[in-house]
């Protein structure tokens, strides 16, 4: 493998992480999975938790499930959605852990703001 082969696969994967960072980086998803590790829910569950218009909540859970975060699964009229990799669970928890000794500096950051902007 050459350089530009190597830089462009470096490049790629790095797209790639940070692609699946930002699917987290709705705070409406990360709601989702954080209900979703209390057990599988319908829509009309989470519309109710969460109180935001249904297809906002199906658009979200599209996402999740398309980027392999939740599944689904079809039980009569409704479609339940589970957390189906156990990584997902390791991923909020290590993620709290890490807030826990960095909420301040976190909370405080102006530049978060600006780069989404």
């Amino acid at each position: 493998m050459n350089t530009s082969t190597a830089t462009l696969d470096y490049d790629l994967e790095l797209d790639l992480v940070t692609r699946f960072f930002q699917v987290l980086a709705d705070p409406t998803r990360v709601r989702i999975v954080e209900l979703l590790l209390e057990g599988e829910k319908n829509v009309s569950e989470l519309v109710q938790r969460l109180g935001v218009p249904q297809a906002r909540v199906s658009s979200h859970l599209g996402c999740l499930r398309w980027c392999g975060y939740i599944g689904s699964q079809r039980e009569g009229r409704f479609i339940y959605y589970r957390i189906t990799d156990v990584r997902v669970l390791e991923l909020m928890h290590l993620a709290r852990t890490i807030l826990a000794d960095n909420a301040e500096a976190v909370a405080s950051c102006l530049r978060i703001n600006e780069e989404t902007a």
